[in-house]
């Protein structure tokens, strides 16, 4: 491999590094969905009931 193929493979990744970042950047930055949110109430509600009942 030359060194501009090298160069050219570089910078490939650097695009699919920083095309990655922005994407997960992006979701983290999402609101959890409202069905989630009532799952994990659901969940968290159960947890409670059974820990009070032991």
């Amino acid at each position: 491999m030359g060194h501009e193929d090298n160069q050219k493979k570089q910078r490939f990744e650097a695009l699919v590094d920083d095309n990655l970042k922005r994407l997960y950047s992006d979701l983290v930055q999402e609101e959890l969905p409202d069905r989630f949110s009532e799952l994990l109430s659901q969940l968290k509600e159960q947890d409670s009931q059974k820990s009070s009942k032991s």
